[in-house]
Formats: C-alpha cells, sequence, structure tokens
C-alpha cells in the first residue's frame, strides 16, 4: 500500500467518513508506522552524513559561474602585475586585495595559500609569454633573426610603458628563490627551458635559410640569450631606460655566428 496516499485520505476526510474508515487508518498506522519511522530516521542519517562529509570551502561564493571566473581573473590579473614590479617576497596578500579590489574571503575561495596563488600566477604568465613567443617566432612571412629582434623591440616598448617599473615576473622570482618553496623553483626552470625551446626552433629555422652558419648550435644559442636578455631586463629596471636592453642585444646579434 502506498503509505503516503493512506495518510493523507485519512487526514482529508470529514468526521462522519472519518469515523467510518477508523478501522482502516488504525491498521494502516498499525502496519505502516514503523515504515514510517525508519523512512523518517534514514532521511534524517542522510542528511546528517552529507553535511558532515561534504567539506564547505573557505571563503565566500561566488554568486553565479560567470561572476566566479571574473573574480579569479582579476585576482590573477593583480598578482601578476604585483609580483612582476614588487617580486614574491615584499608583496602580501593584502596588497593584491587592494589592487583587485577584492575580499579576503573571496581570495580564499580560490586559493588556500599565498604560495598556491603563486604557483598559479607563474603558469598562468608562462602561458601568455609562451604565446607572445610564438606570435613573433613563427611568423613564416619574417625572416628568423628578424623574428627575435621584433619580440625584443615589442618588450622594450612593454618595459618602457610601465616606465621600467615593471620586468619579467620570471626572473624576477628566480632572484628570490631563498624565500620561496622549492616547488617554485622547478616550476620556473621548467618555464626557461620552455622558452629557450622556442628560440632554439627559431635558430634552427635561421641555419637553415642561411642565416646562421651550419655549425651554429640553435639549443646553446637559445639558452645564452635568455641568460643574458634575463639580466638585461633587470639593469633596464634598475636604471629605469632601455640601453641595457640594447647592448645586450646589439652584442648578441654581433657574437651569432652567422652563414656564408
Amino acid at each position: 500500500m502506498d503509505v503516503s496516499f493512506a495518510l493523507v485520505s485519512c487526514f482529508a476526510l470529514s468526521g462522519g467518513e472519518r469515523s467510518s474508515i477508523d478501522g482502516v487508518c488504525a491498521c494502516v498506522f498499525s502496519s505502516d508506522l514503523k515504515i514510517i519511522l525508519d523512512f523518517i530516521n534514514d532521511r534524517s542519517i542522510i542528511k546528517n552524513m552529507t553535511e558532515a562529509t561534504v567539506a564547505r570551502r573557505r571563503g565566500r561564493p561566488p554568486r553565479q559561474e560567470g561572476a566566479r571566473d571574473h573574480t579569479r581573473e582579476v585576482l590573477m590579473r593583480a598578482g601578476t602585475e604585483i609580483l612582476t614590479e614588487h617580486g614574491f617576497a615584499s608583496t602580501g596578500i593584502d596588497l593584491v586585495l587592494k589592487r583587485a579590489g577584492v575580499p579576503k574571503g573571496s581570495f580564499y575561495y580560490y586559493f588556500s595559500s599565498k604560495e598556491e596563488f603563486g604557483a598559479a600566477v607563474i603558469a598562468q604568465y608562462a602561458n601568455y609569454f609562451a604565446r607572445k613567443l610564438d606570435r613573433w617566432l613563427l611568423d613564416e612571412d619574417t625572416p628568423p633573426l628578424e623574428r627575435l629582434s621584433a619580440f625584443v623591440a615589442d618588450a622594450k616598448a612593454g618595459m618602457s610603458r610601465f616606465e621600467f617599473r615593471r620586468g619579467c615576473l620570471i626572473g624576477n622570482l628566480g632572484q628570490e628563490l631563498g624565500a620561496l618553496n622549492e616547488s617554485y623553483r622547478v616550476q620556473l626552470e621548467a618555464v626557461f627551458c620552455d622558452w629557450q625551446q622556442r628560440l632554439a626552433t627559431c635558430f634552427e629555422a635561421a641555419k637553415k635559410c642561411g642565416q646562421l652558419a651550419p655549425d651554429a648550435d640553435p639549443s646553446a644559442l637559445a639558452e645564452f640569450f635568455w641568460i643574458g636578455w634575463e639580466g638585461a631586463v633587470l639593469r633596464a629596471k634598475l636604471v629605469r631606460n632601455a640601453d641595457p636592453l640594447d647592448r645586450f642585444y646589439q652584442g648578441f646579434l654581433a657574437a651569432l655566428p652567422r652563414g656564408a
């Protein structure tokens, strides 16, 4: 018998009608009362187990999916700007929140710690910069070495736009390894190796078209470029002009093993 139907029927009847089927209701109650109580108890147990096992994330959850994505992106953008300017050790969460205009509860909804936040910023910056390198270094309408020159010009313009207060996020953090988690060292080195490989591909193309000598080592040249370039970026931040960038790049081009 459908217990819920029987209950509704009994309580919906008028007085006389209800008296005439008291026996039926009594029978239903006596035979099914245990089932009803068990059902209610089971529902309570399930509810309690669910509340106990589902961990509630810290912080204030966003109201909708779009707002959630936007808030995280605002935090990441603010983090990239500040870490590029000031580095990791001198950047507090409150500074990021102030720049982003986001409450602290929302920060901890996305990131459990400053370290987790930093790792996410590194990953996003690495992806952004890889796309930027590909845009210049894979341009088949431009000779390979001129592609690198276009990247350098773009980088100089970017630093100038921010009055040379911002450098390379990866290079900045690489100088703070003593204050960073060991996992950061591995992550940063992986980023540099990725950039070197992308540039080595460009130098390989330069060999094939005769811009570089047949015995040139694309991988070694790419490694040398990034070692020198990161130092030049740091020096440009110190003197607040592009002279170190120009001096390094001119020397780098002069030292390249040219093709015949």
